[in-house]
């Protein structure tokens, strides 16, 4: 299975959070073949495909920002200093290359750690910090370094997806530009079907990496729906020394992980398993205590409350440049997300 045309191209969009401009674009020309598109003053965007009654909204959440990097400081000799958008470890940045995003278009740049003393035998290693670490853009002071990018401006680890054997792919921004694909993939299939008893709302929610789920929780409160989903990634631990016991088995191609536990809708869950095992759709479960760490925790306390669960993809090397998952449990998920929709008939009671 090659990697579908408009996930590629969601990919390769550079977006960190706040800052998701050009990926949003290509998912609104996207859905704009299939559905009523709109937006709103964060960012976030939408995708409404009518129902064919009265059934319950139902919102799927995948949130299409991805971590970067902002630029913070310019020092005299034009190196430039940062932070990270979202999560970085910092071995994981040394030495990458970077797409800087400018006024002027994008210029290339790469990271690079400070100068140290030549070890002697017997020194300890000196454990790495992002504050060892800079960018290098070529430039030859702080002023023309100045002329090329200003503080504030952003970048991604630079990179085309990479497709392997067995349906796998690797890429940067997995996380979560899976989870806005399969939420407009779900709404497309459902839309070619005909439609669903009940609208179905996807959302390419804004500013998932860096705050309190800014997108998903503004477009949840104006949707208003009865029923959300949320989609994201999960880490899978089909990978040496994974800690089974503790994180649950979320394995490549073992098709979409279905989210149990404390603040997911057990309605939800219930009928999500349901609508799996009806479509012959491989599933793992995954529990949580508590939060998930998703958009689905801002999703299930919105308004006075909305029935929400959370479907996973299984997805190795987090948080890196090489994030990789099974195409296949993309594809299956829109499948379930597609076929969940077909269930939720009028009158469908989510109360616990």
């Amino acid at each position: 299975m090659a990697a579908p045309e408009l996930l590629q191209r969601l990919l390769t969009a550079p977006g960190p959070s706040g800052y998701e401009t050009a990926a949003s674009a290509v998912w609104r020309e996207a859905a704009s073949a299939f559905a009523e598109v709109s937006s709103d003053a964060m960012g976030s965007s939408v995708a409404r495909v009518s129902g064919t009654s009265d059934g319950p909204l139902l919102v799927v959440l995948g949130h299409i920002d991805e971590i970067g990097l902002i630029v913070t400081y310019v020092d005299e000799k034009g190196f430039l200093f940062f932070r990270g958008v979202g999560g970085w470890r910092p071995e994981v940045l040394l030495g990458q290359r970077v797409e800087l995003l400018t006024r002027e278009g994008s210029i290339p740049g790469v990271i690079g750690r400070q100068g140290r003393k030549r070890p002697k035998p017997g020194d300890k290693v000196e454990q790495l910090e992002h504050d060892h670490l800079h960018l290098d853009i070529g430039a030859r002071d702080r002023k023309q370094a100045l002329e090329l990018v200003r503080l504030g401006d952003v970048a991604v680890i630079a990179g085309e997806p990479v497709e392997l054997p067995n349906n796998r792919l690797a890429s940067r921004a997995l996380d979560n530009r899976l989870g806005a694909y399969v939420a407009l993939e779900a709404a497309r299939l459902v839309s070619e079907a005909g439609g669903a008893p009940g609208d179905v709302a996807a959302v390419a929610a804004v500013q998932e990496e860096v705050g309190d789920f800014g997108g998903a929780r503004t477009s949840v409160f104006s949707l208003q729906p009865q029923v959300a989903l949320a989609v994201d990634v999960t880490d899978a631990t089909d990978v040496p020394e994974a800690d089974l016991k503790s994180w649950g088995e979320s394995k490549l191609a073992g098709g979409p992980v279905i989210n149990r536990g404390s603040t997911i809708n057990p309605k939800v869950f219930d009928l999500l398993v349901e609508t799996a095992e009806a479509e012959r759709i491989s599933y793992t479960v995954n529990v949580s205590a508590g939060d998930t760490q998703t958009d689905m925790d801002a999703a299930y306390v919105s308004r006075a409350g909305i029935a929400t669960g959370l479907i996973s993809l299984a997805t190795r090397y987090i948080h890196t440049p090489t994030e990789l998952v099974s195409l296949d449990d993309v594809e299956a998920a829109a499948r379930l997300v597609a076929a969940f929709a077909q269930r939720l008939e009028p009158g469908h009671d989510f109360t616990r």
